[in-house]
């Protein structure tokens, strides 16, 4: 699948650090960032502060993260999690690149996300810093 932004977002599951099942259609009815990711990207790590301050500024608005892990180690993705101070839902089947979500999304490098507003449609992708809290300030009152 192409990510288009306009799309209904297609639906998948993987499980969290417990290995508990966690969808996509669990987060309906809320602005939704998937974000895909993995311990071992610098660029990814660099941009976790951004990511940090959306969330504290947006979760009780109506926002949530969900953190899609191209990791293939729980121990490196686990410790990422807290020393980024990544307090959101995170998953992983730890397949790597071949991450099964990744694949449905087309995600080619990292990072990379995806935006889906309350209704399950894809409304933004690839919003980082600055681009991401216009977008949130925007959409999101």
């Amino acid at each position: 699948m192409e990510l288009v932004v306009g799309a209904k977002a297609v639906d998948f599951t993987q499980p969290d650090l417990n290995g508990k099942p966690v969808s996509l259609a669990d987060f309906k009815g809320k602005y939704l960032l998937v974000d895909f990711w993995a311990s071992w990207c610098v660029p990814c790590r660099q941009e976790n502060p951004n990511l940090v301050a959306a969330y504290n500024k947006y979760k009780s608005r109506n926002l949530e993260i969900l953190g899609v892990s191209l990791d293939n180690k729980k121990e490196s993705w686990e410790k990422a999690i807290i020393a980024d101070k990544l307090t959101w839902i995170h998953v992983s089947d730890l397949k790597g690149w071949l991450n099964a979500a990744a694949e449905i999304y087309a995600i080619r490098s990292v990072p990379s996300n995806i935006l889906i507003d309350p209704n399950g449609m894809i409304i933004a992708k690839d919003l980082r810093g600055e681009a991401l809290d216009a977008a949130l300030s925007k959409l999101i009152k």
